[in-house]
């Protein structure tokens, strides 16, 4: 059998030459072609800092373009705070997707106790932005916020993971819309990230059996 050794491989941030604006590879490994367009009942709202824009390792992007239904609000672009009260609307069940103490989890009970649709705020970037989502925007403060227990079995990461629920922007997501929207949603978008992280091994030379990749063999 042969594995990875010692550790998850956690992807260090390195420059790209000339990438693709949506994806971030290089052009010569773009994935744009293979995103798919799903137009869902959920609507999915992304509260991203302006800072996180500019990594390469960012997957909000890949969500946004294959969510017809979604949006992107960015913080941080001006000293005037982000005000997202007109999110909060009667045509859907608003939750923030962000975990707490009294953070509930999104499951198939929470989903069928109202046949409103639902709208996800997802706020994306580091933990420490995420949390000044949760804690700051207090024209959100009734919101109820929610939560995916399932822990991040992935091999290889797009950048360091802290915390057993840590995932990627894309996945959280797929995760959710997953429970939300059904299996093939989850399926269509996890192939979307698990392709964005063999373009990005790829790019620098981490594939299994390549330069910096180190595999050792057990019985």
């Amino acid at each position: 059998m042969i594995h990875k050794s010692q550790r998850k491989l956690e992807l260090t941030r390195k420059n790209t030459k000339d990438p693709c604006p949506i994806c971030y590879l290089t052009r010569t490994l773009c994935i744009c072609d293979s995103i798919p367009r799903l137009d869902l009942k959920t609507r999915v709202c992304l509260i991203v800092h302006v800072n996180e824009l500019k990594r390469g390792s960012n997957t909000g992007r890949l969500a946004l373009r294959a969510l017809v239904n979604s949006e992107m609000r960015v913080r941080g672009e001006t000293r005037e705070p982000l005000d997202l009260s007109n999110l909060l609307t009667d045509r859907y069940r608003t939750f923030l997707f962000y975990p707490t103490a009294d953070t509930v989890e999104l499951d198939n009970e929470l989903v069928a106790q109202d046949r409103t649709p639902i709208q996800l705020l997802v706020p994306d970037g580091t933990w420490r932005q995420a949390r000044k989502v949760h804690s700051r925007h207090h024209e959100l403060k009734d919101v109820p916020r929610v939560k995916i227990s399932t822990p991040d079995i992935s091999k290889f990461h797009l950048r360091a993971q802290h915390r057993p629920e840590g995932m990627a922007t894309l996945q959280a997501i797929a995760h959710a819309l997953g429970v939300i929207e059904g299996d093939l949603v989850k399926a269509q978008l996890m192939k979307l990230y698990q392709a964005k992280v063999e373009r990005t091994l790829l790019a620098r030379g981490l594939l299994p059996g390549g330069a910096g990749f180190e595999l050792e063999e057990t019985t």
